[in-house]
């Protein structure tokens, strides 16, 4: 059972085991290297102060986020941590093969051993034009309504396992479970444990079927999060992976030292999200540029939706938003992606939550 390698511990006073997703959000007057840099002292700091686990996730097309290729983040981030649960949140499966996403991650466990984790979404993490040239095909809902074989397809190169007469039967996905049926072979005890992601029920259902952990977005779909979590309670049926449920929401949150500098950070992210609505995406602007941009109406309207959903402020402010956002959803972990124009803010924020729940390594 892979449950010691999913289920995290809550440190200090933190109701339940805190995480990390990372955008690698691109500023403007930053470039990607600086975003990526960013992403090593975030993994760092994460590992150092208790967090769980870190996470990154994929997206095409977007200026202001660097997060296109997570296997090769990941094994960036792995060489600069050492005990921090590394994982995708997540892989969007119908961007790609199967077994290149074994292989991949088949490589990140060998290079961190125990410490990887496999999340899968099912949208594209992009736009349909760029969906459509990521899978090589104008038909989208081929690759969504295919997820469940997909996934099949995957977990079987993983574990190794397809049976006699299967057309793959002679296909291994290595670095796997192949190697340790070589003359001289040594078997890894870890394999990279299976998330599904979701913004809605179909992967809710699909998770607990499967007896699989599954993680919410809802930091982009905070109507739907009780009902896709307790779908996701119903449905789950015990596996092999987890005798439990166990699911964990991404939240977006910010904590600044002062409140007003909190509002004018999630203020400049909030127009980031109204230009990649309207189809402008681009770098995240500077505080300075949000201030002095004329919102309309409807854009107004957006942004009070938007950052209704983003708990920020002080970090006693931000302490007991995550606290009421437990108790209302009765999630098993809380992964928190501060999302802001400086790398510095986003650093800040991470360490003045640690600090408000007392985690260990304060300096």
């Amino acid at each position: 059972m892979l449950a010691n390698e999913i289920r995290g511990e809550a440190h200090c006073i933190a109701p339940v085991p805190l995480s990390v997703l990372d955008l690698v959000t691109v500023g403007a007057g930053r470039t990607a290297t600086d975003a990526l840099r960013t992403s090593v002292a975030m993994s760092r700091l994460a590992e150092a102060r208790g967090y769980h686990r870190y996470w990154v996730a994929e997206h095409h097309s977007m200026p202001g986020v660097a997060s296109s290729s997570p296997a090769v983040i990941l094994a960036h981030l792995a060489a600069h941590t050492e005990r921090i649960r590394l994982g995708s949140g997540g892989v969007m499966l119908p961007n790609h093969a199967p077994l290149v996403i074994a292989e991949q991650f088949g490589t990140l466990e060998a290079m961190a051993p125990g410490r990887i984790d496999l999340g899968l979404g099912r949208a594209p993490g992009t736009d349909g034009a760029t969906a459509a040239a990521l899978r090589r095909t104008d038909h989208l809902n081929e690759g969504a309504d295919d997820f469940p074989q997909q996934l099949a397809e995957l977990t079987r190169f993983l574990d190794d396992d397809f049976p006699d007469g299967h057309p793959y039967r002679r296909i291994h996905a290595v670095p796997g479970p192949v190697q340790a049926t070589s003359p001289g072979g040594v078997q890894s005890p870890h394999r990279p444990p299976i998330w599904l992601l979701g913004s809605s029920g179909f992967s809710a259902r699909l998770a607990g079927m499967l007896g699989l952990p599954f993680a919410f977005a809802h930091h982009f779909s905070a109507q739907n999060t009780v009902p896709a979590l307790d779908l996701y309670r119903e449905s789950f049926r015990p596996s092999a992976v987890l005798d439990a449920p166990y699911a964990l929401i991404g939240v977006a949150a910010l904590a600044t030292d002062e409140e007003r500098e909190a509002r004018r950070q999630v203020r400049a992210a909030a127009l980031n999200m109204v230009r990649l609505r309207t189809g402008r995406p681009g770098l995240v602007p500077a505080p300075e540029e949000a201030e002095a941009y004329e919102f309309s109406p409807m854009e107004e309207e957006f942004v009070a939706s938007w950052t209704a959903n983003v708990v920020h402020g002080t970090p006693d402010e931000v302490h007991s938003g995550l606290d009421d956002l437990h108790k209302r959803t009765g999630a098993d972990e809380l992964m928190i992606t501060s999302n802001a124009h400086s790398g510095d803010a986003r650093l800040r924020s991470y360490e003045l939550i640690a600090d408000a729940y007392g985690l260990p390594g304060a300096s």
